[in-house]
């Protein structure tokens, strides 16, 4: 058995859970989201637990036992706290701004970088005096906002020399020494 399939997920108040043959919809104070499954599983709920069962004991249905209950897991705490990731821009004269879900960023390229986020993540950067500039995503779906994140520190990847680029907020980067003097 899957030891994260076999997880029961806590339903907290105010979120609703609807179950129809291959699709699971959830709702709560956030938003909404659904996730289709395949058909051949089964979600029971009963007294504010959710329980996801396979059919067999076959290696497709075992794969896909413990990714069903994680995005179902990741569902239900998205409506009801949603998720943050912040993202630090590490390097001299970086700068990030945002304007109608618009993320600009200047990062030492020839010209700024324009990046579109899509509506369902609320977005923010602040710069402080002395500091680097902080991106914030914010949402209800954890796939996107990881998604998103991953393509914005794509831009500007992580040198391991000077430690420059975009990280996320509290990443430990492993340096690489510089070289030494020749004798």
């Amino acid at each position: 058995m899957s030891r994260i399939g076999k997880k029961i997920i806590s339903i907290p108040t105010g979120i609703t859970v609807t179950v129809n043959k291959g699709e699971v919809n959830v709702k709560g104070p956030k938003g909404e989201l659904s996730e289709a499954i395949n058909p051949d599983f089964k979600v029971e709920m009963e007294h504010g637990i959710l329980v996801v069962k396979r059919p067999t004991e076959q290696k497709r249905h075992r794969a896909l036992h413990g990714l069903y209950r994680s995005l179902i897991n990741n569902m239900v705490v998205g409506v009801s706290e949603g998720y943050k990731k912040e993202l630090e821009l590490v390097g001299v004269g970086y700068k990030a701004s945002t304007q109608d879900n618009i993320l600009e960023l200047s990062l030492g390229f020839s010209h700024n970088i324009f990046f579109g986020i899509p509506k369902e993540i609320k977005i923010s950067a602040e710069t402080a005096k002395g500091k680097n500039p902080i991106v914030t995503l914010e949402g209800i779906d954890k796939q996107l906002i990881g998604h998103i994140a991953a393509k914005i520190k794509s831009l500007r990847k992580v040198e391991p020399y000077k430690g420059k680029g975009i990280r996320f907020v509290g990443e430990k980067i492993r340096r690489k020494a510089g070289k030494t003097a020749a004798k």
